[in-house]
């Protein structure tokens, strides 16, 4: 049994997008090492759930505590310094388009550090090697194909040697065979570095081929949490419906559809 302290706590958090509430009083707790997947259908508070972990969002109510710190009370400069532990690899790559993949890759330890630049040269293409992509380090992004630009994202997310690793749909728009290699990079870089991971996705295959335990969201609310198997063998029907791809049936009220159109109810 784990008995240290969460590496990521979520505790009661409840975020609002005007008057409209997203999250519903989320409790998450993810340990050192794991391999945490966080999935839902559409609209379900994935996105706003990652926004919140990483800071760029401040719940309404509840405790966001990233390697024991409470990121919401933490001033500015210990905000930026517990964020040079994070890496992010956001879901389009966001690969800067005038900069070559190795100047992409070298960019946090530019702005970041005081390595000299044969130092982070050597840096960058080491971490370029981890994901497969040596010897394509002065190709530009538009010359990179879509699974290799995934890699270069996932290149420059790890740069800085970070605690904790956050993925924005790893595999979205990548074909089967891309797909797997991908997971099987995000699993190689969990086994050499010794991260902990976050992956927000809606890929079922590529959610159950890495993850440790998944989290399933449904409208703003956890609706199940555990291992693979427990995921599987849940006798919920919401989450059934999520892993068999069921549509949720909606039953429409006439007099009721008539009263929204007009304000009425």
């Amino acid at each position: 049994m784990n008995t240290e302290a969460p590496i990521i706590e979520v505790e009661g958090v409840v975020a609002h997008y005007g008057q409209r509430e997203v999250l519903k009083g989320i409790d998450l707790a993810v340990d050192d090492g794991e391999i945490m997947v966080i999935m839902g259908g559409s609209g379900s508070g994935k996105s706003t759930l990652l926004n919140h972990l990483l800071g760029l969002l401040r719940p309404s109510r509840g405790t966001v505590r990233l390697l024991g710190r409470d990121i919401n009370r933490l001033p500015a400069m210990e905000l930026l310094e517990l964020r040079r532990r994070m890496g992010v690899a956001f879901q389009s790559g966001a690969l800067f388009s005038s900069l070559t993949v190795a100047e992409n890759i070298l960019l946090p330890l530019r702005e970041h550090t005081d390595l000299d630049e044969h130092t982070m040269a050597i840096i960058a293409r080491l971490k370029l090697e981890v994901v497969s992509l040596s010897g394509f380090g002065d190709l530009m992004p538009a010359e990179l194909s879509g699974g290799m630009v995934k890699r270069a994202a996932l290149a420059r997310a790890i740069v800085m040697d970070p605690k904790l690793l956050f993925c924005d749909e790893p595999t979205a728009g990548l074909d089967p065979v891309v797909s797997s290699s991908i997971d099987q990079l995000i699993l190689r870089l969990r086994d050499a570095l010794g991260m902990t991971i976050v992956v927000v996705t809606h890929d079922l295959d590529s959610a159950f081929r890495i993850a440790d335990r998944i989290c399933v969201l449904e409208e703003g609310r956890v609706i199940a949490i555990g291992s693979k198997d427990e995921i599987r063998s849940s006798g919920s029907e919401r989450v059934q419906n999520l892993l068999n791809r069921r549509s949720k049936e909606v039953t429409l009220d006439p007099d009721a559809y008539l009263r929204r159109l007009f304000g009425e109810g």
